[in-house]
């Protein structure tokens, strides 16, 4: 993931070499069952085209129909909740600090929300009562 350039946007394809030097080592694997049909590395990268286009996941358009969206999804769900995308960061950044290409004069933080109210004060519709009716 390191070249002799500057990134100017986000890659959204990893190359297999760059793939097992820089990600690979950091993402976990499955213990149990069948081995993936297709690279971890291809996974991967179509886990980055969802996140870069921001299309639905059962959207996605694999070649050859090598597998179905749902393994990739799956895997992604997966190294979102072990911790594997954390480490994957953690390192990225120690290297780009070792490299000397970490640039905190760069670094933005925004810590403002908003409130998203749901529902209303009232009901929409007029002259409905809510309220169990009570027997007198």
């Amino acid at each position: 993931m390191i070249n002799n350039g500057s990134y100017h946007k986000l890659p959204t394809n990893v190359s297999l070499a760059h793939f097992r030097r820089y990600i690979e080592p950091y993402l976990s694997k499955g213990k149990r069952g069948p081995k993936p049909k297709i690279s971890l590395a291809r996974i991967f990268n179509y886990i980055l085209y969802v996140l870069h286009t921001g299309i639905q996941w059962q959207e996605i358009k694999t070649r050859n129909n090598e597998v179905y969206w749902t393994t990739v999804y799956k895997r992604h769900h997966r190294w979102c909740h072990d911790g594997s995308y954390d480490r994957l960061f953690k390192h990225s950044v120690h290297l780009l600090n070792v490299f000397g290409k970490l640039d905190l004069s760069v670094l933005h933080g925004d810590g403002s929300n908003a409130i998203a109210k749901k529902g209303a004060k009232t009901l929409g519709t007029l002259a409905t009562n809510t309220r169990k009716e009570s027997r007198r």
